[in-house]
């Protein structure tokens, strides 16, 4: 077992300095997380590089900072990339429970909004949400294909950020 650990200690440099790191050092170290991202990518859900709402792109951004470290030695190299696999573990259990809690499912990634109705703006849930009349309209032109108020039955501004529209008929 001394020569496996003196082996990860030359390829990886598990005890050294981050500014002693050699140049084959970083790019094993990047190697082998980029390999154990790319599982634990498998092992989260697809909605998670989707980034569909907040709950998802936390996610994101915690492990890729996370791992940073890791590659470049400023942070333990396996606790790092053990803690990866712990946060994708703890997404994949919180979706769970929000798929069989509706209220944990609303408390994680938060519940649409109606921003129109009938025509009619909801001005309070667009302040509320930082949503303009211009970016409705913006969008409402982009998806709905209408610029025109009155054949939108409903707009929402939905859990992953995007507005969705449904026409009058």
């Amino acid at each position: 077992m001394n020569t496996f650990s003196q082996l990860l200690q030359t390829l990886l440099g598990i005890s050294t300095e981050p500014r002693e790191l050699t140049f084959l050092q970083v790019a094993i170290r990047g190697v082998i997380i980029f390999i154990a991202t790319l599982v634990m990518v498998r092992l989260s859900s697809k909605r998670s590089l989707a980034e569909k709402t907040a709950f998802d792109a936390v996610l994101v951004v915690i492990i890729g900072s996370m791992l940073s470290r890791a590659i470049n030695g400023s942070a333990a190299f396996f606790p790092t990339l053990g803690s990866g696999f712990v946060l994708v573990l703890l997404h994949r259990l919180f979706g769970l429970t929000a798929y069989y809690s509706h209220a944990f499912g609303i408390l994680l990634k938060g519940k649409p909004v109606v921003l129109l109705q009938n025509g009619r703006l909801q001005r309070k849930n667009m302040l509320w949400n930082h949503i303009t009349e211009h970016d409705l309209e913006e969008d409402m032109r982009l998806e709905a294909k209408t610029e025109d108020l009155s054949r939108i039955k409903v707009a929402r501004v939905e859990r992953s950020g995007d507005i969705s529209f449904i026409k009058a008929e």
